[in-house]
């Protein structure tokens, strides 16, 4: 791994700038993440529980919201595509003019535009509610999570109108990505016309797939799953280094894809191309970090090891930093050691963060050193 990463590293520095000059989509399942901070210091007299005292809350995009805004703390311009929930029909069903979000929604429109995210991919259907997730966080531990969402398929006139915003948009894109959740968004049917109507336009495509997709995905450039999900696929544990590769090698044909990467937590990843005959595996970022709050700088230099906050998010910087990447002209095994290298400064970070170019840069110097 170093002396992969020291001839790598001019490269990788080069593609730092470039990111400024790409355009990258994001379609995918939106949500709005809201950290609740307090103090605990005392049991409940009603059950075994903490009492917390609240201190403050911060909202953050999250699902395909976090994507985009790692994205966008790279330097990209990004267009977020999506369904959030809505109040209602503003001035009645026959005068309608404008449907406003619900609650959470609105949350998420202000925090997206706060990051620079242009937002005009966004549909608000009245008939669902945006996902929220909402931690109760005291003395640096997540206490609970309380989750509000729904989990049925998007109506087809909405998915129709979200496809037509896509399309208008599409070829301006130097890539697209969908960040599957799960919820009801990215089905069968729709995930092959967004794939469809990219590849005519040569545009390419990331996928974070679930593993309720089976071949949803086919034609895309690169999939990125964990090890669970890509067991699932082809019903097995990855137990080594052995069930890994053949899972890899599986899988390829699986989604009919150019790549497959699978992260692989402390292990690192391993990445898998159709024209190339042997996998690459690519160790865990081996520096430590130390404790900020949600989203801010949390690499300490003159460390060494490693110590790991929280993995929230972490696969959602792995595909926006491969993505960004590879758009940029890197190859994927110049794409996937960035990506890895930026993930590896965010699970030192609470919550749903991102990684900016100078601490990308910082991280990549401090492996090398």
């Amino acid at each position: 791994m170093k002396s992969e990463l020291a001839n790598a590293m001019p490269r990788l520095k080069r593609l730092l700038p470039r990111f400024r000059k790409l355009r990258i989509g994001v379609l995918g399942d939106l949500m709005l993440d809201r950290y609740v901070w307090g103090n605990a210091n005392r049991l409940s007299p009603e059950a075994a529980v903490p009492v917390v005292d609240y201190v403050s809350e911060q909202d953050c995009p999250g699902g395909a919201g976090n994507v985009a805004a790692n994205v966008a703390a790279l330097g990209a311009q990004v267009e977020v595509f999506g369904v959030i929930g809505a109040q209602g029909i503003l001035g009645g069903r026959a005068n309608a003019k404008k449907i406003a979000a619900d609650e959470a929604g609105a949350a998420l429109h202000a925090t997206l535009r706060k990051l620079g995210i242009s937002d005009r991919g966004i549909v608000a259907d009245a008939d669902r509610v945006t996902t929220l997730k909402t931690r109760i966080i005291a003395r640096h531990q997540q206490i609970v999570r309380i989750d509000h969402e729904r989990r049925d398929q998007v109506a087809t006139q909405t998915e129709e109108k979200l496809f037509r915003l896509l399309v208008a948009s599409l070829e301006e894109f130097d890539g697209l990505v969908l960040s599957d959740y799960d919820k009801g968004l990215l089905g069968d049917a729709f995930a092959d016309r967004v794939l469809s109507a990219a590849h005519q336009l040569k545009v390419p495509v990331f996928v974070k797939p679930k593993t309720s997709r089976l071949y949803a995905y086919r034609g895309a450039r690169v999939i990125v799953c964990n090890a669970k999900e890509a067991g699932h696929y082809v019903g097995r544990t990855l137990t080594d280094e052995k069930s890994v590769e053949e899972t890899g090698r599986a899988l390829l044909p699986h989604f009919g894809c150019a790549a497959v990467v699978i992260t692989r937590g402390g292990q690192g990843m391993s990445i898998f191309e159709e024209v190339s005959p042997r996998h690459l595996h690519i160790p865990a970022t081996s520096f430590e970090v130390t404790y900020e709050r949600v989203g801010q700088p949390g690499v300490e230099r003159r460390a060494t090891g490693r110590q790991v906050f929280d993995v929230t998010g972490a696969g959602d910087t792995v595909l926006s930093v491969l993505s960004l990447a590879i758009a940029a002209g890197a190859t994927l095994p110049d794409a996937a050691l960035l990506a890895n290298t930026a993930a590896g400064v965010v699970v030192g970070k609470l919550g749903t963060a991102s990684v900016s170019p100078d601490e990308l840069a910082g991280a990549l110097d401090e492996i090398h050193s």
